[in-house]
């Protein structure tokens, strides 16, 4: 797995979104997160979903939206930092109650709350990928955690176009 930064060992924990570029100024709203609830939460919850690294925050977008999507419209690749590392709880792969719920699929009610209630109790939550499994997530609610992380960068994001080749024609 991506080493774990500060929370186990680290000096540091960097958090890492990719956006449409018409939502960067609102990256940490949680509003679709709010809107129709995700892995980690239900709807109504403001979940912030990061990652630890830039090319897993990548492959969350690419594996919901599609690369199409990213090598035709503008993104923004934001960087976050978390500076009160002591609001950080890590929930390790064997803390999870039920380890289907790290594999690919449509998450549970029960998947969802227990999302629910970690955001509920800490500041952010570090949690194993489920689309690079061995890979790290960062999860927040913006309103609860107002103070213990800043923006760190912005930047234009550009896939590598061999993510999305033209169609192969086909010989008769």
């Amino acid at each position: 797995m991506t080493p774990l930064p500060a929370p186990l060992g680290g000096d540091e924990l960097i958090a890492w979104r990719l956006d449409r570029q018409a939502y960067a100024r609102t990256w940490d709203s949680g509003e679709g997160a709010y809107q129709v609830g995700g892995r980690w939460n239900s709807a109504g919850v403001r979940a912030v979903y990061c990652a630890i690294d830039p090319s897993t925050a990548i492959l969350e977008v690419g594996v919901h939206k599609g690369f199409p999507l990213l090598d035709t419209t503008p993104h923004v690749l934001t960087q976050a930092k978390v500076v009160d590392l002591t609001s950080v709880r890590v929930v390790l792969p064997e803390d999870v109650p039920n380890p289907n719920w790290l594999y690919p699929g449509q998450p549970s009610a029960g998947q969802q709350g227990f999302g629910d209630g970690l955001l509920a109790d800490h500041q952010f939550v570090v949690i194993p990928s489920v689309v690079s499994r061995r890979s790290w997530n960062l999860l927040f609610v913006a309103e609860k955690a107002a103070g213990a992380y800043v923006m760190g960068s912005q930047e234009r994001f550009a896939l590598d176009p061999r993510l999305h080749p033209p169609a192969v024609k086909q010989s008769l």
